[in-house]
């Protein structure tokens, strides 16, 4: 064989065998929250990896469109942004609501001016994060009771805007999170 076909045949077979390599795609774990069945659930791409009911969630239940003081949840799509462990909830999971999407909504529905969407533009492209005192609220996570009472925890939605399970849950939850882990509310 002459080199040039040696060095094409080699090329062809290193093809052929990369080809034939399993490939080791790293899932990307994340969180479901479930208001309606009430349920979080983590996931590692489509796995399940653990499930935690009941959850409560905010007094006046779920909303796009979320307001400071409303006592609702924010749905959509959020990142765990920051880990309280010292929280009077027992653990709290941050996210980084609320989002651009929902700074731009309210913009849309007249909640906020367009000099206030501004300025919520430029904190978050200058700090990384939301501003948390803006009319949408902040402050949203998911946490523990806390020393609440469990039996209130497992019948009526509680919150003042953020998702609750109980402080064993919380435990075992922010041991399978962790800073940039996706959170799905809907």
């Amino acid at each position: 064989m002459t080199p040039p076909t040696l060095r094409l045949l080699c090329l062809l077979l290193s093809f052929a065998l990369i080809g034939m390599a399993p490939m080791s795609v790293m899932a990307e774990r994340w969180v479901l929250i479930d208001t309606q069945q009430r349920q979080a659930k983590v996931y590692d791409g489509e796995q399940e990896l653990a499930r935690f009911a009941p959850v409560a969630v905010g007094m006046r239940g779920t909303a796009h469109a979320r307001l400071l003081g409303d006592r609702t949840t924010p749905l959509g799509e959020f990142r765990v942004d920051r880990i309280n462990s010292t929280s009077r909830f027992h653990i709290f999971l941050g996210i980084n609501y609320p989002t651009l999407g929902h700074a731009r909504d309210a913009l849309d529905k007249g909640l906020i001016s367009f000099d206030d969407y501004l300025d919520f533009r430029e904190h978050l492209h200058r700090t990384g994060y939301p501003p948390q005192d803006t009319v949408l609220g902040g402050n949203i996570g998911i946490h523990g009771i806390g020393r609440g009472d469990p039996s209130i925890h497992e019948l009526f939605d509680w919150t003042r805007g953020c998702v609750a399970v109980t402080n064993e849950q919380i435990e075992r939850l922010a041991e399978l999170v962790g800073i940039g882990t996706r959170v799905v509310i809907r």
